[in-house]
């Protein structure tokens, strides 16, 4: 089921974003995706009151897309960036690919089976309480029966109109952009490209393409740490080495491809975003294996020195206008 599951991948993704048509029935479905999109959201701005509002400010990270963009780095940047300034911040997630869909704590010594990577991953980074839900607002309450925190952060969630949010910042791919511009299954898109003129931010990781508006991110990679002992080495030295990479994200090229900037002979696997593979799995040649952080959380217990984690580093020169931003709300709403 996996390899079909990163087979039906690669084929949607092939007609969202190469020259391939999506074909008579996807349109027709995409159509009727954007039908009762811009319905639902419509609904949920009709009637506020039925919107679970928290009562400290709630910033939704999210994309218009499928896929990765680029959400989990920058909540993680602004967790640290805030707590910095002595704000208190909480996190909340849908916890996707996990087991269960109620509310939960994230521990960050829990496995990510039962978190979700990315929840786990921001447990890890930040230091701050995160907890995992299906229903976002629920993780909310959750959060604040039992942590006092100043604000709270959503990773994804720009499409869970239940849950109110006081600012909205969305992040896109420069590389992908929104693809062929059709709603799923017919394109990547979860809303209507005319969606991002109601967000508060736009974030383009790869900087912003000409005749666009936003913040320029750049997601940046210098060392691998080995997931056994920790040893920290530049990328440098792995220069003409063949390595095989794992890149279970929604992007996996931009992940190879920095990897081969820095003049390394990439084996590419790729188990689909968010998916897992089996240490069983991989070639013994003795190679060494680069990971992603996001996948690198599933094995935080696996005793193989071929293991290594390269951990990104947010560059977002105007970042400052998001914590201004931020906390020129956190006033009003105080």
């Amino acid at each position: 089921m996996p390899l079909l599951k990163v087979h039906l991948e690669r084929w949607f993704l092939a007609r969202w974003y190469g020259p391939g048509s999506p074909g008579l029935v996807l349109r027709a479905l995409g159509n009727l995706h954007a039908v009762l999109a811009v319905r639902r959201r419509r609904y949920w701005l009709a009637h506020p009151e039925r919107r679970v509002r928290s009562p400290v400010p709630v910033v939704v990270v999210g994309n218009l897309t499928a896929g990765g963009t680029g959400k989990t780095p920058l909540v993680a940047w602004l967790a640290r960036e805030l707590q910095a300034t002595g704000l208190a911040v909480g996190i909340v997630s849908r916890g996707h690919g996990r087991r269960g869909s109620g509310a939960l704590w994230v521990d960050p010594d829990m496995g990510a089976s039962r978190t979700g990577d990315e929840p786990l991953l921001l447990a890890r980074e930040t230091g701050s309480p995160v907890v995992v839900s299906r229903d976002r607002s629920e993780a909310c309450r959750t959060l604040l029966q039992s942590r006092s925190v100043d604000l709270i952060l959503s990773d994804d969630g720009l499409q869970h109109y239940r849950m109110d949010r006081d600012m909205e910042i969305a992040v896109l791919d420069r590389a992908r952009g929104l693809g062929n511009e059709r709603l799923i299954p017919a394109g990547p898109l979860r809303e209507p490209a005319d969606r991002l003129d109601s967000v508060d931010f736009q974030v383009w990781n790869g900087g912003v393409p000409d005749g666009q508006v936003g913040l320029g991110m750049h997601l940046d990679i210098e060392v691998a740490e080995n997931l056994v002992d920790g040893r920290r080495m530049p990328l440098t030295e792995l220069e003409g080495t063949e390595i095989h990479a794992v890149a279970g994200i929604g992007h996996p090229e931009r992940f190879f491809q920095s990897l081969e900037g820095h003049g390394i002979q990439v084996h590419r696997i790729c188990p689909g975003d968010h998916g897992g593979f089996r240490i069983a799995d991989l070639p013994r040649d003795g190679k060494p294996v680069l990971m992603t952080d996001k996948d690198a959380v599933k094995f935080s217990n696996v005793d193989d020195a071929r293991l290594w984690r390269v951990p990104v580093r947010v560059r977002l020169p105007e970042g400052q206008r998001l914590v201004t931003a931020i906390e020129e709300q956190m006033r009003r709403s105080s």
